[in-house]
């Protein structure tokens, strides 16, 4: 099975996959400066590129593991995602973006139950849902810490 360009392109989140270290880290900084070009924070864009890139991102993650193995770290779209959900509805300041960072890479990388159990789904699913899931608890953690700022200003 081979790769073509396109695929390699976005399975590997614009060849963030390749970074000789932290392919992860690399990935979720560039994905957050797609958050900050104009517009694209708008919620019903980001959600429509994060669903756009679960359904064609299954496809592709399937094709990396068979090359590279399980779960493989030049796989990096499931990092866009994750950043992304983690991302909605935060306003574009820099106090909110640091910790939606920081947080989003700590639930990826210890993956608190039960997303690490999303990783043993089969194929490409199990590549992208633990993201899904640590997304999804950064965007909750984020939306606490914004009602809490706001209620205090």
């Amino acid at each position: 099975m081979k790769l073509n360009l396109i695929e390699r392109i976005i399975g590997s989140g614009f060849f963030t996959g390749y970074a000789p270290i932290a392919s992860g880290t690399v990935a979720s900084i560039v994905a957050l400066l797609f958050f900050v070009i104009p517009g694209f924070e708008n919620p019903a864009l980001l959600i429509l590129v994060i669903s756009v890139s679960i359904i064609i991102g299954k496809n592709i993650a399937d094709k990396f593991e068979t090359i590279y193995g399980k779960d493989p770290a030049q796989f990096t779209l499931d990092e866009f995602i994750g950043m992304w959900i983690s991302l909605l509805f935060v306003p574009k300041k820099i106090w909110f973006l640091i910790p939606a960072f920081v947080i989003w890479r700590a639930m990826d990388i210890f993956k608190p139950f039960p997303v690490r159990k999303l990783e043993s789904l089969k194929g490409g699913w199990g590549v992208i849902m633990d993201d899904v899931g640590a997304g999804i608890y950064t965007f909750m953690i984020m939306q606490i810490i914004i009602h809490l700022i706001n209620r205090l200003a």
